[in-house]
């Protein structure tokens, strides 16, 4: 041994010193790129941080521009004060928003132009929905209406539309560029760590055991972010299956609140209208008179509160199909479609079975709400010289198909289309337990899909 250690005395230390050496060297750059992985990871998880945040003030925004347009809409078709409500509360709360949006954007210069440019527009579409209330509250209904379907707000929450939309669509880019940089960083680090395994194996087992203990201190970290990514995606669906709730929930509130709304129309205001065309009549049998402007001005009362009786019951029916409750879902179904067709001069025909089950309600409006939402759509938007209702009952399956000729709808825009009326439609098949299509063929027009499971469709004490 005193051999060997007089031979390795000048060399032999050099051995016996490289392995810890090379060690030392290999956890200094193990630990320079881990703190450099380390710092990546958590830039790219303040990043998604903050992109969620700044979508989230996005959707508040949207949000209340349509809670306000909403209110206000609902304000002018019913003279309701109730339906200012959300109109008034969203008002103070979109400047806030803005705010957020702009605090959210700060570091970008492009995300600041786009504030200042939805700050503009947001100035003209509140500036339109506060004229529209004040010429509603000067001249009645009519002018007021007439001055919604002009397209100087609609064109102003189309151009908010697109911008918000683009700046989601930016978000999510960058989003997802952030997170194949921190799958590159966490694989190169993997690596690293691997290479730095198969490293120790030669050296001393000095080495060997601190490669390991380093390797069991990453398994760790590595374990405890699949937990918390696990208890993150857990979280998610609990959230998704609240506001999933939720929004049936409030889907049904509405539709009760219609219901209630559609039965006081018809019992108190409609009871209103025709004792006052009963009291008229009485009076103009009871004081005969040859002046003509006296007789023409009780035409012209006969005339109002005809078109009167007339707008109420297109309320009510709005608002709560008679035929849906009474005659049941395909004779609704027959006269929604038919009227519609009716008004906007479409070529309809419609296919239904000749018997009709006993539906649930919730199930019957859903179906009845899908249809005229669909309907409302191709109206919209379509530019169709006819349509096609279906209703078919295959294998326990209720089916609706709606479809027309009209222009159709892009195949690019089929995974991106962003309708608050086809979110709408979306969630109401699901809260039934079904699932739908919709496509745009190749000769033209779009064709949409219902599949209604029977089961959810039939009564409670039934299914």
């Amino acid at each position: 041994m005193k051999i060997l250690g007089e031979e390795l005395s000048a060399i032999g230390r050099w051995y016996i010193a490289l392995p810890p050496l090379l060690l030392i060297v290999f956890l200094t750059g193990l630990f320079f790129l881990a703190a450099a992985g380390q710092s990546r990871l958590n830039a790219a998880n303040e990043y998604v941080h903050d992109s969620q945040l700044r979508q989230q003030a996005l959707s508040e925004f949207m949000a209340l521009l349509t809670d306000a347009e909403s209110g206000q809409r609902g304000y002018l078709l019913t003279g309701e004060d109730s339906y200012l409500a959300p109109y008034h509360e969203a008002i103070p709360k979109v400047e806030a928003a803005l705010d957020r949006l702009h605090d959210s954007y700060a570091q970008s210069e492009d995300g600041k132009a786009k504030i200042r440019e939805l700050r503009v527009l947001t100035g003209k579409k509140l500036g339109e929905l506060e004229d529209t209330l004040a010429l509603f509250k000067r001249t009645g209904t009519a002018p007021a209406v007439n001055m919604v379907r002009t397209n100087v707000g609609k064109q102003s929450m189309d151009a908010i539309l697109r911008i918000v939309t683009t700046m989601r669509q930016q978000e999510t880019e960058a989003l997802s560029a952030a997170t194949q940089r921190w799958q590159y960083d966490w694989r190169f680090s993997r690596g690293i760590t691997v290479v730095g395994l198969l490293l120790n194996i030669g050296l001393v087992l000095l080495a060997t055991r601190l490669v390991y203990g380093d390797m069991r201190r990453r398994a760790r970290q590595t374990t405890s972010l699949r937990d918390q990514k696990q208890e993150l995606e857990r979280l998610v669906e609990e959230r998704t299956q609240e506001l999933a709730a939720l929004s049936t929930h409030l889907q049904g509130v509405s539709e009760q609140e219609k219901s209630a709304l559609s039965r006081e129309l018809h019992d108190e205001l409609g009871g209103l209208l025709v004792a006052a065309r009963m009291d008229l009549s009485w009076l103009q049998q009871r004081l005969p008179t040859s002046d003509p402007g006296v007789e023409q001005r009780f035409r012209r009362i006969h005339e109002s509160l005809s078109a009167g009786v007339d707008l109420k019951r297109r309320v009510v029916e709005e608002l709560r199909p008679t035929l849906l409750d009474n005659m049941g879902l395909f004779a609704a179904l027959r006269w929604q479609f038919k009227e519609t067709c009716r008004r906007s001069g479409l070529r309809c025909s419609e296919s239904m079975p000749e018997t009709e089950l006993r539906f649930n309600p919730d199930a019957s409006i859903g179906v009845f709400r899908i249809a005229q939402e669909t309907l409302t759509n191709i109206l919209k938007h379509a530019d169709a010289k006819s349509a096609d209702l279906t209703v078919e009952i295959r294998d326990d399956i209720f089916i609706l198909r709606i479809s027309d000729d009209g222009k159709g709808i892009p195949a690019n825009r089929l995974q991106t289309i962003t309708s608050h009326g086809l979110a709408s439609m979306r969630h109401r098949i699901a809260a039934l337990g079904g699932s739908w299509d919709v496509r745009s063929p190749d000769t033209g027009g779009t064709i949409v899909t219902a599949l209604i499971p029977l089961p959810k469709m039939l009564p409670y004490e039934a299914g």
